[in-house]
């Protein structure tokens, strides 16, 4: 926590120095508000993939992850799933290779418990190999996060 405010502290100091007032650092520190027009609720889950192994993991996502989300859809707790590749090899800043966007109904359903152990043992009868593989899928997976998203209405903003 201390690091946290010594930075914001650092920042509040250099935006002081550029002349930026006071009500506007702080508004600009804040996270934005979700978007009431809009309940529902993304993030995106980025992955950078070891070198050489994009096609395996993708395979691997696809055959073992993506059925999970697909079953989340159809209990509405997720209302959308997509999928990302970067169209060129070093794209932007390439410390991703795979990305996930999925939306939620809402904050709720994205907070809530997910089901996915109980979907995975509907799913997935030989629970060995799908746990075997999940491990490879991570394996070589050399960095993940996540990122909720607020969606922000510009038209709204003041």
């Amino acid at each position: 926590m201390r690091k946290v405010v010594v930075y914001v502290g650092a920042i509040g100091v250099v935006a002081g120095c550029l002349g930026i007032p006071a009500a506007t650092r702080l508004r600009a520190q804040a996270p934005a508000a979700q978007s009431a027009a809009h309940p529902e609720k993304t993030t995106w889950y980025f992955y950078r993939v070891k070198w050489g192994f994009q096609d395996e993991f993708v395979d691997l996502f696809a055959k073992n992850h993506y059925p999970v989300l697909k079953e989340e859809m159809k209990s509405g707790r997720v209302t959308a799933v997509r999928t990302f590749v970067p169209t060129y090899h070093g794209d932007g800043r390439a410390d991703w290779t795979f990305a996930v966007a999925l939306t939620y109904k809402d904050t709720a359903a994205m907070m809530a418990p997910s089901g996915e152990d109980e979907i995975v043992h509907r799913l997935y009868p030989d629970l060995a190999k799908f746990r075997k593989e999940e491990q490879r899928r991570f394996e070589i997976v050399e960095a993940h996060w996540d990122v909720p998203l607020n969606e922000l209405d510009l038209g709204a903003r003041k």
